[in-house]
């Protein structure tokens, strides 16, 4: 598997940027999870949009998925249907969007079989519904937080990854209990008691610099690292 990091920023991107957007690649097959600000574009570097397997959206909030609109438009050019996974209990206007013939929307299942992949997702804690997506092939495991604060489960969920894709929104000097998100250290935490062999930081603000996001996590977990626009990772 590899995993190309298309945006990564939140809530919104920095200069010349994206926010959240990772495409996932085995054996000449695709999916994207996530389509934020700024992705689309990115993406058509890379792979042919209309040849995507699937979209898992972690959640509809903007910086996740609004570039799930001008897919629409391309989709329906090409004459593709793409397969939208999305959390079933999501009433966000963004939603009603996402409609045939560009987008077939779904919750999703138990278990999703795709790509020779096993994809499961655990409710996490955001203000709008949201899932953290766990993806295997067996061998190698990823696992993406999405946008969460501290949730009961979380760890267990992420256990031994090969890679830990984690919500690194703030800083522990600026965190506090009621954010929507978790600050690097606790990424690191979570790392650290997940026992995942890496960490790689993302949703990052554009204001902190990057060593200082880094540096946080570090104090709990020592292999973390940020991601940033074009990085791949191999699993």
């Amino acid at each position: 598997m590899k995993l190309h990091v298309i945006g990564c920023h939140g809530p919104y991107p920095c200069a010349g940027g994206a926010t959240s957007g990772y495409l996932l690649e085995k054996d000449g097959k695709a999916l994207l999870m996530d389509c934020g600000a700024g992705v689309l574009g990115r993406l058509m570097q890379l792979f042919d949009p209309a040849a995507l397997e699937c979209v898992i959206l972690s959640h509809l909030h903007f910086d996740h998925a609004s570039d799930m609109l001008v897919l629409r438009y391309y989709l329906e050019r090409m004459g593709k249907t793409l397969p939208v996974y999305v959390p079933q209990e999501d009433a966000s206007p963004l939603r009603s969007l996402l409609t045939e013939p560009a987008f077939r929307v779904l919750p999703y299942p138990e278990e999703l079989q795709v790509m020779g992949l096993r994809v499961t997702t655990l409710p996490v804690r955001h203000p709008v519904p949201c899932r953290a997506i766990r993806i295997t092939d067996g061998e190698k495991t990823l696992v993406f937080t999405g946008d969460t604060n501290e949730c009961p489960g979380l760890a267990d969920f992420a256990r031994d990854a090969d890679a830990l894709l984690a919500d690194s929104a703030f800083l522990s000097s600026e965190w506090n209990e009621k954010m929507p998100h978790m600050s690097a250290k606790m990424c690191g935490e979570l790392a650290r008691d997940a026992r995942v062999k890496h960490l790689y930081l993302t949703h990052l603000a554009p204001r902190y610099a990057p060593d200082a996001v880094v540096q946080d996590a570090r104090a709990a977990f020592e292999n973390a690292d940020i991601v940033y626009p074009g990085m791949v990772i191999s699993l």
